[in-house]
């Protein structure tokens, strides 16, 4: 691949993992509730389930799905699903307090498994990927072309979720936002449902 290529490529990859949206609060919540290492672990998890999809796209999941719209469907109404419970979880912890330590905690396990099923559940991720990370993909390309584009996506998601959560774990900044958690989980959750009822009422833009 072309170093001029591989570029716009990672630069696009920068773009999807910085935009704000579900991932992004789940792994302020697993910071807060756990401190550095479960922030990570979420972080980590989450670019497993992007790779997966980065996978698929290179072995041609846009195809799939303009063949089988009804799959695609399914899995747009499933991840809203997901979405509305994330939500709803979020605005019960807002009702009992701050988000510490000391009351609501969260392990590496929970951040394991959650940050993967947000992503795998994350529709933005899938139109992400078959409309933008596709392009990149040729029938004549070579299986080392395909694996780079699979590692650049995982390697820059989960680079920069990291950075977020060792960002928000630093000694001065979590005790900020620990003694603001409650109002911090009451958006968050806003913003998951508002999220299901936008992807559940049809395409994202």
């Amino acid at each position: 691949m072309p170093i001029s290529l591989w570029l716009s490529l990672a630069a696009v990859c920068t773009l999807g993992a910085m935009s704000p949206g579900p991932s992004l609060a789940l792994v302020l919540r697993h910071t807060l509730g756990g401190g550095r290492a479960p922030g990570v672990v979420a972080g980590l998890s989450h670019a497993l389930g992007v790779g997966l999809y980065a996978l698929l796209t290179v072995w041609g999941l846009g195809a799939l799905i303009v063949r089988f719209p009804m799959l695609f469907q399914a899995i747009t109404w499933a991840g809203a699903a997901y979405l509305a419970w994330l939500g709803l979880q979020a605005l019960r912890a807002g009702r009992v307090g701050a988000l510490n330590a000391a009351t609501v905690t969260t392990t590496p396990g929970q951040a394991a498994r959650e940050g993967m099923l947000v992503a795998l559940g994350n529709p933005k991720l899938i139109l992400f990927f078959i409309a933008l990370l596709s392009q990149f993909v040729t029938p004549e390309m070579s299986l080392g072309a395909r694996a780079l584009i699979v590692l650049t996506a995982m390697i820059i998601d989960g680079g920069w979720y990291v950075l977020v959560a060792v960002s928000l774990s630093h000694s001065r900044v979590l005790p900020w936002l620990r003694a603001r958690a409650h109002w911090i989980n009451r958006a968050t959750g806003v913003l998951l449902l508002a999220l299901a009822l936008r992807v559940a009422a049809g395409p994202l833009a």
